[in-house]
């Protein structure tokens, strides 16, 4: 169980937004939080980057040996408290922009993700928030749905403009598109989507995926043994 010494209470009584359940007590800035810690990994060493929605599930990786989490579902008004639990067990947070609820996105509302929330990365389709990303420091990940050979080739395009630290290419569960990708724009690729079974993910890094990214928890409990 955590440790919770509160220091403040201005968000007292809020305990769920966006999917993402938080006991009011964990949602607080300021808090000191006791734990054990494993000694993380790097983001070239994690064969699985998790990919949570839920506080309990955080609560475990914070636990792990696992350095970057990926955020997924969340509302604006959490993020702070969550990026801030997050460093505070030395961990790195890569947040869906897309997925925020309350937050619109452009350029302005990247700009405030990278100036006061301060996540380690941004993911997202959207080029502008790809680019601001860049321009202040953190981790880009431009993500690809490889819907058909039309949307292919408009990613291309917008990869070669916005030039991320990474692709994370969804469904992750096609090998021959993985190394295809890989092979044409010469960026690490993350593998995301329909990714269920240690074979997915050895088919997925054997194509040339640096990571993959699932919610799969016996996925996370494999790879971090």
């Amino acid at each position: 169980m955590l440790k919770v010494e509160n220091k403040a209470s201005t968000l007292n009584g809020i305990n769920e937004f966006g999917g993402l359940v938080f006991p009011p007590s964990q949602i607080l800035e300021g808090y000191h939080i006791e734990r054990k810690r494993a000694e993380p990994m790097s983001i070239q060493e994690q064969k699985i980057l998790p990919a949570i929605r839920k506080m309990k599930d955080l609560e475990k990786l914070l636990q792990s040996s696992f350095e970057y989490i990926v955020l997924l579902d969340s509302h604006i008004g959490q993020l702070k408290s969550i990026v801030d639990l997050v460093k505070s067990h030395q961990k790195k947070l890569l947040l869906h922009v897309d997925l925020v609820e309350g937050l619109k996105n452009d350029e302005h509302a990247a700009e405030f993700l990278c100036q006061s929330i301060k996540p380690a990365g941004l993911i997202s389709t959207r080029g502008n928030v790809i680019v601001k990303a860049k321009q202040n420091g953190l981790i880009a990940i431009q993500r690809v749905f490889l819907l058909d050979s039309s949307a292919l080739e408009k990613s291309y395009l917008m990869v070669e403009r916005t030039q991320p630290d990474y692709i994370e290419v969804l469904p992750g569960v096609m090998p021959n598109f993985i190394t295809e990708v890989r092979e044409r724009v010469g960026i690490p690729i993350f593998a995301g989507g329909l990714i269920r079974t240690v074979t997915d993910v050895e088919n997925a890094l054997n194509a040339g995926a640096t990571a993959v990214t699932t919610s799969q928890m016996e996925l996370w409990r494999h790879y971090s043994e």
